[in-house]
């Protein structure tokens, strides 16, 4: 385990920044980026990874403390505008996150710390009812993880507190991965429910905590449309939206992918909730699945096409764009007249109006009359820091085919 926080205010480090480069900061955002920084005045070099630095403009003025890695890009996060951050602050963080989240969710189920947006910069938390999954992603957050669990503990009064610290954001910081539980126990699979659906997490096995809270306002959307339709479910992973169809009243779901045991997954959530006969799984790559189904001639009354992010990096804009209206292409086509495709997308620099236009284009190309009923994106738990775009990451548009020639 991590050692705790100081509570008292050490003496800290400060980081002078180039002329003009505290504009950003002044307007709210909260990164500090390594070629922002004075490394003259104030070397990054010899700086802890983590460590809490002063920050002051290139006259001197003091703008807030932050928490420091020197070997990255973005080489600092502020914390603080005002004084030293502790471990109390770092609790009222903590609460402040929950009351968001209870005043918003009926039920213990949501993420319940979102990183910056929650003013924790590398810290997620997601609660599954009485058990939560903790993953960190910078140093700074790492050198305050004992105090973390210690605060959770006392907050949300856990039966299990599991660390997913083995993904792929922390060898970007060059952070070890572990997965151990922290605190209490935690079962392979949690119980926890999502739009009034019972539903299994695989917190141990699943990708990120096990779980994806960001589409829950857009499955619910779904599903009250779903009843006795037909529905495919593409890169389904656990059946987030495949089994909650099923429950609202699908008549048949196939879900489809890459992963077996994400399909075994899908099953044990269909059977949790009586419906595993209507459920089809295919294992296989989306796109050669959406294939093979319009070869057999298979048409679905609404299809939910929620890939991985296809832009990562900037440089991913051109080949991912053509990937997106690729899978969109084959959606449509194996879409019945009337018939509605949720497309989604996770990938930050893909804005919601280039999928629309992705969407437009494909339509016209397909020479099929889309129409767009409707539009979403994250949830409450995962609120948007209005000064931080890249806290906006989720767009799903809701298409109808419609059943007349194109006009």
């Amino acid at each position: 385990m991590a050692p705790r926080l100081n509570h008292r205010s050490p003496a800290v480090q400060q980081l002078i920044l180039n002329p003009r480069a505290e504009r950003r900061l002044k307007m709210g955002h909260l990164w500090i980026y390594s070629n922002e920084v004075d490394t003259k005045r104030s070397p990054l070099k010899g700086l802890e990874p983590g460590e809490q630095c002063e920050i002051l403009d290139s006259s001197g003025k003091g703008l807030g403390y932050a928490l420091v890695n020197p070997n990255q890009l973005i080489c600092g996060r502020l914390v603080s505008r005002k004084d030293p951050f502790t471990a109390k602050q770092l609790k009222r963080r903590l609460e402040s996150a929950l009351a968001l989240r209870e005043r918003y969710f009926p039920h213990p189920s949501y993420r319940m710390v979102y990183g910056d947006s929650d003013g924790l910069p590398g810290l997620v938390v997601d609660r599954f009812g009485d058990y939560l999954v903790v993953q960190v992603s910078s140093w700074g957050m790492e050198r305050m993880l004992g105090d973390i669990v210690d605060a959770l503990v006392a907050l949300v009064k856990p039966t299990g507190i599991l660390l997913r610290n083995d993904h792929q954001g922390r060898k970007v910081e060059e952070l070890p991965e572990v997965c151990e539980v922290a605190h209490g126990d935690v079962p392979q699979m949690v119980p926890f429910e999502e739009n009034g659906v019972p539903l299994l997490a695989p917190v141990y096995q699943g990708q990120k905590t096990g779980w994806f809270y960001d589409h829950r306002d857009n499955r619910a959307r779904l599903n009250q449309w779903v009843k006795g339709l037909n529905v495919l479910d593409l890169f389904s992973y656990a059946g987030g939206w495949g089994v909650q169809a099923l429950a609202h009243g699908a008549a048949q779901v196939t879900c489809v992918d890459a992963s077996g045991q994400a399909l075994d997954w899908c099953e044990e959530n269909a059977a949790l909730n009586g419906r595993k006969d209507d459920l089809v799984t295919i294992q296989g790559k989306a796109v050669d699945a959406m294939k093979e189904l319009i070869n057999e001639g298979q048409r679905f009354d609404a299809i939910v096409l929620d890939p991985p992010a296809f832009i990562k990096r900037r440089k991913d804009q051109k080949s991912g764009e053509a990937a997106y209206r690729h899978i969109n292409e084959l959606a449509l086509r194996l879409l019945e007249k009337n018939g509605l495709l949720v497309s989604a997308s996770c990938s930050m620099h893909l804005e919601s109006d280039t999928l629309l236009e992705i969407l437009r284009g494909a339509g016209r190309h397909l020479d099929k009359n889309i129409s767009i009923i409707g539009s979403g994106g994250q949830g409450a738990d995962h609120p948007v820091h209005p000064a931080i775009p890249e806290t906006r990451y989720l767009k799903a548009h809701f298409v109808h085919l419609s059943a007349g020639s194109v006009y």
